[in-house]
């Protein structure tokens, strides 16, 4: 059995979430995955952000996370891509954002997101 490379689990990533596959997308995460997600916060274990992620089709009448710049080394990348989604009541967001992955045996062991918080606002109620 072969894993995938770094790069191909980057394209995966982005692949399953702006075709809303998020059980899919989820697998690409280790079992002890460990994330440090802007809004979410310090997110552990793989079934943990299944279940965070179970609701974020009622947060999004549509969404898209599109790559501008990736750059891999080994293990490991960055993703400088740009977010277009409209919320459920209708709130358009827009936001750049970085990405940040370690991965390992084929899944993403690590990752950090870092963005503007701003545009976000009507999904946080902040």
């Amino acid at each position: 059995m072969s894993t995938k490379s770094t790069r191909e689990i980057v394209d995966t990533y982005y692949r399953l979430a702006n075709a809303g596959e998020w059980d899919e997308w989820c697998d690409l995460f280790a079992v002890d995955q460990t994330m440090d997600e802007q809004l979410a916060g310090h997110v552990e274990g793989r079934e943990t952000l299944r279940d965070m992620m179970k609701g974020f089709p009622e947060m999004y009448a549509s969404f898209s996370n599109t790559p501008v710049h990736i750059v891999v080394d080994g293990e490991q990348a960055a993703v400088v891509s740009h977010i277009s989604a409209v919320t459920t009541g209708g709130d358009r967001v827009e936001a750049e954002v970085c990405n940040y992955f370690r991965t390992s045996g084929g899944l993403i062991h690590y990752m950090s997101n870092h963005h503007d918080s701003v545009p976000f606002a009507a999904v946080t109620g902040a």
